[in-house]
């Protein structure tokens, strides 16, 4: 992100900064004015991506769609930081809810930057009825206005005439004279946030913050109801398919249906069909063709068994392995989940789904929108610890990304799983799936419970539902894969060379020894079961089918399989953890993980032999008892905090 910050801009360039409310078409303007040409990296001390590139001698940076300026979230954060060192801001606005999204267009003018406004989506507001007045809006605003369709390029050559025409608009008239009072003088846009509250910008300044907040927050609503009730014509027209079915999704006894079947196509597509097919296909032409040639041609620099060449094209090369995780495995991962992510993006319906969601949900201290990453687990944890990135605040990340690496196994670990209890009777996975479902409640809410903050509200624009355009969606998923697997290569390397050191240096038989206190003494399994709990660190179901070849007890293929499904997920998901919330955090969550798998397998050991005894698993009861038990702890982290008597001594 350094580059989008201190990016060389040439002689006579600008730095033009795209803003504006969620899903009212940003990307597709940066693309059509960039093309190709784009840079994409995380914004300093954040995991936000950030786009950037060349429009001409300009520089053009794509900021997080916001409905605000200030430091509520950290897409504000950000953005307003941007926004403070542009020199021109194109703020594009959706045509159909001009009544929400100029409220962003007062606040960018009161700050006194040079503005252009987009009005886009110019086609759906013609046929939702809504006839805008785009010569009196200009006027009233003070700045130049563009209608756009940008899906269809209308628009864009005009876009591209009034780019540096952009100039500061009609702010608030009573304003100035409170920003006059700001001392030390600070820009104009930072003081107007000092007056509105900003905790961050009056620390900069060494001042205290504004109270104005509220009251201009109000008088800005007024000017944009005043604005909207002069521009905008309603011409009537009866409503279309697509606003009865965007309808429809909203409504709990039709969008839970409609939802029901679009999670099963993206299960099927990704779960199943890229995940299955797609990467067995590909996992196989690297391991037949890919990784013989390598070893091949390193057979003539390097003797074969020498430490270089275990570490380059051993089991855990650098040059096998991470290539054949990267390209094999995450690679078609990769290209699915950003092409159903933008697909429904661009279609209208993510929003949909997260505005149906949301109330489900926020028991375990997530939002709307987290649903699909949830869902995506369950057909590889790996790609569902990537969409986590959709989530609005870094808490809810850390949150998901957690119940995703303890309670969701993948769809080829799942399957294991099911064909090992299945042979064992449908008790066992009965009793499999009750602790699994109540660990993943418990934990969310304990996790909502004491991680500070609270759950974002769901402020979510629903955009109307469209048929995306094919090249806009293949931009986006090529842009976005490329740039996850480039920042990806480093860590996959780093963590297979980690792992070949240890093989290399005896260190991995040495922990299959140390593990032998674990499971042999505390879950009472056999010492083999360490070498399951190792080729499950580098694939879960590898560990989970080489369970049938131990031919143990059905009360320890249960134990050692919870046991397996609960630690972290494989070496790729792993990297991917660290990639996502840093190695520090990353590593914090693994441990905790790890912990807690081994902890809940003990106590479901013990707890299972003390039914055993009475011949037979009293699986009934014993789902009863933890059903019962997580109700319990749900009413108790709900309750009320305790607060002080009023009449207690001081």
């Amino acid at each position: 992100m350094d580059k989008l910050s201190n990016e060389i801009i040439p002689a006579g360039g600008d730095k033009i900064v795209l803003a504006g409310n969620p899903n009212v078409g940003k990307s597709v303007i940066f693309n059509a004015l960039t093309g190709l040409y784009t840079d994409v990296s995380n914004y300093p001390g954040t995991t936000l991506n950030m786009a950037c590139g060349r429009y001409g001698s300009d520089v053009l940076i794509d900021t997080p769609g916001v409905y605000g300026v200030s430091s509520l979230s950290e897409e504000e954060t950000v953005t307003r930081d941007i926004i403070l060192s542009a020199d021109t801001v194109v703020d594009v606005v959706n045509a159909v809810h001009l009544e929400q999204d100029l409220f962003l267009t007062l606040q960018i003018i009161d700050m006194g930057i040079p503005l252009i406004v987009v009005l886009n989506m110019i086609d759906d507001a013609r046929r939702e009825g809504i006839k805008i007045n785009i010569p009196l809006l200009e006027k009233m605003l003070g700045v130049p206005v563009v209608s756009m369709a940008a899906e269809s390029g209308i628009g864009l050559a005009d876009l591209k005439r009034k780019l540096k025409s952009a100039r500061t608009g009609n702010a608030a008239p009573s304003l100035q004279e409170k920003i006059n009072k700001i001392h030390p003088p600070a820009g104009r846009g930072e003081a107007l946030l000092i007056l509105e509250g900003d905790q961050s910008i009056s620390a900069r300044y060494s001042m205290d913050p504004g109270t104005e907040r509220e009251a201009l927050y109000l008088e800005r609503r007024e000017r944009v109801n005043h604005i909207v009730s002069n521009v905008i014509r309603e011409t009537g027209g009866e409503a279309s398919f697509s606003s009865r079915l965007g309808r429809w999704m909203l409504r709990p006894a039709t969008g839970f249906p409609l939802l029901a079947l679009t999670l099963l196509v993206v299960y099927e597509l990704i779960g199943v069909f890229l995940a299955g097919f797609i990467v067995d296909s590909t996992g196989e032409l690297m391991s037949n063709y890919y990784e013989p040639a390598i070893r091949s041609l390193l057979a003539v620099f390097t003797p074969s068994g020498s430490v270089i060449n275990t570490l380059l094209v051993g089991q855990y090369g650098v040059l096998t392995l991470t290539v054949t995780y990267l390209i094999g495995l995450l690679l078609p991962l990769v290209l699915g989940i950003f092409l159903v992510l933008s697909v429904l993006e661009d279609t209208g319906y993510l929003p949909r789904i997260a505005t149906l969601v949301d109330r489900t949900l926020a028991g375990v201290g997530l939002n709307g929108q987290a649903v699909i990453p949830l869902i995506l687990g369950f057909g590889c944890v790996t790609m569902a610890f990537i969409s986590t990135r959709m989530l609005s605040s870094d808490r809810e990340r850390r949150i998901a990304i957690f119940l995703l690496a303890l309670c969701v196994p993948c769809s080829a670990q799942l399957a294991v799983i099911i064909a090992i209890l299945a042979g064992q009777g449908a008790a066992y996975m009965v009793l499999y799936g009750v602790i699994i479902f109540c660990l993943l409640v418990c934990t969310g809410t304990l996790l909502s419970r004491f991680l500070p903050g609270g759950i974002s509200p769901l402020l979510i624009e629903l955009p109307p539902l469209r048929l995306p355009k094919i090249r806009n969606i293949m931009v986006k998923t090529w842009n976005r894969s490329y740039h996850f697997i480039i920042e990806a290569l480093p860590i996959f390397a780093g963590g297979t060379l980690f792992l070949g050191i240890l093989d290399v240096t005896g260190l991995l038989d040495r922990l299959r020894e140390l593990l032998a206190p674990v499971t042999v003494n505390w879950l009472h399994l056999s010492p083999e079961v360490a070498d399951i709990l190792i080729m499950g660190f580098i694939r879960k179901e590898f560990g989970a089918a080489a369970i049938i070849n131990l031919h143990m007890l059905p009360l320890q293929n249960f134990v050692i399989l919870l046991t397996l499904s609960l630690t972290v997920p494989c070496i790729a998901s792993t990297m991917v953890i660290f990639k996502e919330r840093g190695w520090r955090e990353g590593i914090i969550i693994w441990l905790s993980v790890f912990c807690l798998a081994f902890l809940i397998g003990g106590v479901a050991t013990r707890v299972l032999e003390y039914f055993n005894r009475f011949g037979y698993l009293q699986v009934p009861v014993l789902a009863g008892l933890i059903i019962m038990a997580t109700a319990l702890l749900l009413a108790f982290l709900r309750l009320p905090p305790l607060r002080k008597s009023s009449n207690s001594l001081n």
